[in-house]
């Protein structure tokens, strides 16, 4: 055994929902190799006294920007399409560089926040993976496409830029280091792009057995502006051209309507909640509980530090909480054992990846984390589960691991040097995005 975590409480979510208070975890070849209420008898090789501590299973934020931390605090007291206009001024000047700095920024955040895997939807997916490969964090990687495409203009996936930026990643990227990156096709939402990118898309999906990630139904005005230039929402007519022919991962579905919920259910879709995001946003959250009751995966997501201010998914699951609980009139309509799920169990099943994670059982990747409960605002802690959705901060995570590999630990980073991160963005990419007097 390589190591053993002992005296903690561990909270499984498996099927069950177990908690072993005072239980043992053990780890050997980056799995879960042992896990009881009692010592094993084999000796480990180091051992991670959880005393105090909860452990549970690595939190998963299945839709982030990474790269968008370079914009924290930025454009947050504007109205949402002046904000985004001076995001695009700042997009435009960035480049692989500036685009991996703040990738490594962010998943630095990610990991002292308890997160083991993301899935991020964005720009320079070079870039961003090999900041994902370099650190130690599971990731899904999707090109955030868009083109306005002409109906009458010529469209070949063969020859099409983003297209081919697409196939060069996937072919480069996609299972490495045994699956921990995997590639999606993407794009960015239903109104930057068309039928031809779209149909592209889901056949070099379905032939490569991708996944797909998108934007969809943030907004009633999105919903509004579809009905009228095609006569039906958003994902009824994505699904008529082959974007859900794959498991699709949505972020938003705050305005589909139960003939859309029933449509992506049947096709195995997973929604994103992103709900502190949208409320910083000005936007109504996404109804949680009636896309649940639709038969659909609900995962929980932050969305991009830029939108969302941190990366922190134990405040997005507190959000997710307060919100179905406020909109349903009745505490007991979400337990806190559902906002764990969507951070948890439901995020594995999103990314493809619930053979291997989402829970703590024998033989499942070693991902977890570590949660100091002594901290004034943890006690007393009467239930645990209650605790860690309405109490627990990401800066109470004391420890990442994933697959049995420290990577984050009282401060400190082991694949990350977060001094020479800073210079970087300091030195080059901030200079290259903000000083006016450059080119």
């Amino acid at each position: 055994m390589d190591t053993l975590i002992l005296g903690a409480t561990i909270v499984t979510m498996n099927e069950q929902m177990q908690v072993l208070v005072g239980g043992y975890l053990g780890i050997e070849n980056g799995k879960i190799s042992y896990l009881a209420k009692v010592p094993p008898k084999e000796k480990p090789a180091a051992i991670i006294d959880g005393t105090g501590m909860v452990v549970l299973p690595g939190l998963i934020n299945c839709h982030t920007h990474l790269a968008t931390a370079v914009l924290r605090s930025l454009l947050d007291d504007l109205p949402n399409a002046d904000a985004l206009e001076a995001q695009l001024q700042k997009e435009d000047k960035m480049d692989s560089r500036c685009a991996k700095a703040a990738a490594q920024l962010a998943i630095a955040e990610c990991l002292r926040f308890g997160v083991t895997s993301v899935s991020d939807l964005y720009y320079y997916p070079n870039a961003t993976a090999e900041a994902v490969a370099q650190t130690g964090i599971k990731a899904n990687l999707a090109l955030s496409s868009y083109r306005f495409i002409d109906a009458c203009e010529d469209f070949d996936f063969e020859t099409d830029e983003q297209c081919q930026e697409l196939r060069r990643v996937a072919e480069k990227w996609h299972g490495y280091d045994d699956g921990r990156i995997r590639i999606d096709c993407g794009i960015h939402a239903e109104y930057i792009s068309n039928y031809k990118l779209w149909e592209a898309l889901g056949s070099y999906a379905v032939q490569e057995r991708l996944g797909m990630q998108l934007h969809l139904s943030q907004s009633q005005e999105e919903v509004d502006s579809c009905l009228a230039r095609a006569g039906m929402e958003p994902a009824l007519l994505l699904d008529c051209h082959r974007m859900f022919a794959v498991p699709a991962t949505i972020a938003g579905g705050n305005c589909l309507t139960a003939a859309e919920r029933a449509l992506l259910a049947k096709r195995k879709a997973s929604v994103v909640v992103c709900p502190a995001a949208d409320a910083k946003l000005g936007r109504p959250a996404a109804p949680i509980l009636e896309l649940v009751r639709s038969g659909l995966n609900v995962a929980l997501g932050t969305g991009g530090a830029r939108e969302a201010g941190n990366l922190d998914l134990l405040e997005a699951m507190r959000a997710a909480a307060l919100s179905a609980r406020a909109t349903a009139g009745d505490p007991a309509a979400f337990p806190a054992q559902a906002g764990l799920m969507l951070a948890t169990v439901c995020g594995a099943r999103a990314q493809g990846r619930e053979a291997t994670c989402g829970m703590l059982k024998l033989g499942m990747d070693a991902d977890l984390a570590l949660v100091d409960f002594t901290a004034p605002h943890l006690m007393p802690c009467h239930n645990v589960l209650n605790g860690l959705v309405f109490s627990a901060k990401g800066s109470d995570v004391a420890m990442t691991m994933v697959r049995g590999k420290i990577l984050y630990q009282n401060g400190r980073f082991s694949t990350i040097d977060l001094q020479a991160v800073v210079q970087e963005l300091t030195s080059y990419a901030i200079p290259r995005l903000f000083d006016e007097t450059r080119d």
